[in-house]
């Protein structure tokens, strides 16, 4: 569905008429269900841009932060910023203080939406940066002495809306946080744009033609993969979307029971969570009834249509809501045995690739059935290939961002003077176009849940130790347990030498974890290092000083 107006406020507008008494956004709270159609989440918006440019007097330009988990309210949220013409910053609900002090000292906001339960974290952050003059609950019945809320707002909705150019940022995303410098990446409306205009050719391949499916969303929206997907996407294609508060899987599948959810955006850790409930109820059926799945598995693979397999496991599918048909996965590679299980019983995998700096989808496989280690063609408007030297993926498209927020050096190291991105990553394209992405050039470490760590940030951290002369931070893979083949956070330590004069080598373990431990609270809790390796030889280096991390992997055998 190509956009009849490019003019990103004539679009806003063009969806709530297209589709106002549909249900837009929806939850389930301690009062019930509550659901915004398409007309009440325009209304609320525009009500709260009529306060924030009336009342408050924000101008064009400015920041608006957001600190909520995923709720109805946050797309209100969002939608408003566009139409008072602000710039948008999602905050990872996540992050610690520490870590969103940095953040929004460089894009300083001057209005931060937040819901209830970081109301607090809020005020501290804004008693320590003046530039952050407003703060507004998001929250209904909640409520704070001095502090407004949006339900409370007065009913004005007609203010004059701010047009931007496309080439004006619309997100700033940030994917890092203590030290050094924050990694912002500057979207652009152009940028997001030409996200939904080749996203919509995806979605329109994969959804049946009748419009109204029922989405489940349980990625947070200051992920770009939902941003742009579960969000911007599918509400431009009028289907409904459903927040979770819970991510227990029964909670999960009670949401997926009572509102008949048709299909999710997912990543691959969630996935393999599923399956290892499926298996685990299996488990402890009766024999007949393993013996008869095992069968109705096996039988499965040959049979082609989609709609005989969903038959075939009727039971399991019920047990899930009878309508669920598959999925969108991204943020991390998906494990091809976990997407040959949904296949088999009926329901797709599609599974996408992106990063940040591309808005963030390149590409999802959604015409190569069957094919679980492809990424997929790349999006229409990508051009795609490969350096001859290094195998390192290069792209090149108007969903390339602008760059790094006050970064202008970074943004150079990745984006050169001919308009290529160096994704980091180590792939190959087929005759047919089909990418597959086989390792990464960048040290950036990708948790099961998508969730990306820098190493660098924590390396940083831990230098202040007063016990350690080295540090490098790895990802390395588990061989065992529940998270078998996942990476966890490593870091390699070398302690001063002059400890071993003093103490016993059980002692300075001891001192150094937690004084690692101490540290890594400045840290979101998926950053901190879940292995500790301690080394008394010198970490393996360049002739510029530089750690070589591949040899030092070799020498741990990871």
């Amino acid at each position: 569905m190509e956009t009849r107006n490019s003019h990103i406020l004539a679009h806003m507008e063009n969806k709530t008429s297209d589709y106002e008494d549909r249900v837009a956004l929806g939850m389930k709270g301690p009062f019930g269900w509550k659901e915004f159609t398409y007309k009440g989440l325009g209304l609320l918006s525009r009500k709260i841009a009529s306060y924030l440019i009336d009342d408050l007097g924000i101008k064009k330009g400015e920041g608006l932060a957001i600190l909520s988990e995923s709720k109805p309210e946050y797309g209100a949220c969002v939608f408003a910023s566009v139409l008072t013409g602000t710039i948008t910053v999602p905050l990872d609900i996540k992050l610690s203080k520490y870590e969103l002090k940095s953040i929004l000292s460089d894009c300083l906001p001057t209005v931060m939406l937040v819901s209830s339960e970081f109301l607090e974290t809020a005020l501290e952050l804004q008693r320590e940066i003046p530039e952050i003059k407003y703060i507004l609950l998001i929250d209904e019945h909640a409520h704070k002495d001095g502090i407004v809320n949006i339900y409370n707002l007065p009913d004005k909705y007609e203010a004059k809306w701010r047009q931007r150019s496309s080439k004006s940022t619309a997100f700033i995303i940030y994917t890092s946080g203590t030290t050094g410098a924050p990694k912002g990446v500057e979207i652009s409306f152009a940028n997001m744009n030409a996200q939904l205009v080749d996203l919509m050719d995806v979605v329109q391949y994969i959804l049946p033609k009748k419009q109204g499916i029922n989405m489940l969303s349980i990625l947070p929206m200051n992920h770009l993969f939902e941003m742009t997907v579960g969000f911007s996407t599918f509400l431009n294609a009028g289907e409904t979307i459903y927040y979770t508060s819970s991510l227990k899987p029964k909670d999960i599948t009670g949401i997926m029971r009572e509102k008949k959810i048709q299909f999710m955006i997912a990543v691959p850790a969630f996935l393999k969570l599923l399956k290892a409930g499926i298996e685990k109820q299996l488990s402890t059926a009766p024999k007949f009834t393993q013996i008869m799945f095992n069968a109705m598995y096996h039988f499965a693979g040959i049979i082609p249509s989609y709609k005989m397999r969903r038959k075939l496991f009727k039971k399991l599918h019920d047990s899930l809501g009878g309508a669920f048909f598959g999925c969108i996965t991204g943020g991390a590679p998906l494990d091809v045995e976990v997407g040959k299980f949904f296949e088999r019983i009926g329901i797709r995998v599609y599974q996408g690739y992106g990063l940040s700096e591309t808005s963030p989808v390149v590409s999802v496989n959604h015409d190569k059935p069957g094919n679980l280690a492809s990424v997929g063609h790349p999006l229409r408007h990508f051009e795609a290939r490969i350096d001859e030297q290094t195998g390192e993926l290069l792209l090149k498209g108007p969903s390339v961002m602008k760059g790094y927020h006050n970064q202008p050096e970074m943004t150079a190291e990745v984006i050169d003077s001919d308009g290529w991105l160096h994704t980091g990553d180590i792939a190959r394209i087929d005759k047919n176009g089909h990418m597959y992405i086989t390792g990464r050039i960048k040290n950036m470490i990708v948790l099961q849940g998508g969730k990306k760590v820098f190493p660098e940030e924590v390396e940083a951290l831990i230098e202040k130790s007063h016990y350690v002369s080295e540090v490098c931070v790895l990802g390395t893979s588990r061989n065992f347990g529940s998270k078998d083949g996942t990476e966890e956070v490593t870091a390699v330590i070398v302690p001063k030498a002059e400890l071993y004069k003093t103490y016993s080598e059980d002692d300075i373990e001891r001192m150094i974890r937690l004084d690692v431990k101490s540290l890594s609270e400045q840290l979101a809790h998926y950053k901190r290092p879940t292995n500790i390796v301690i080394s008394k030889n010198e970490l393996p280096k360049t002739t510029t000083r530089k750690v070589k991390r591949k040899e030092l992997r070799e020498l741990m055998g990871v």
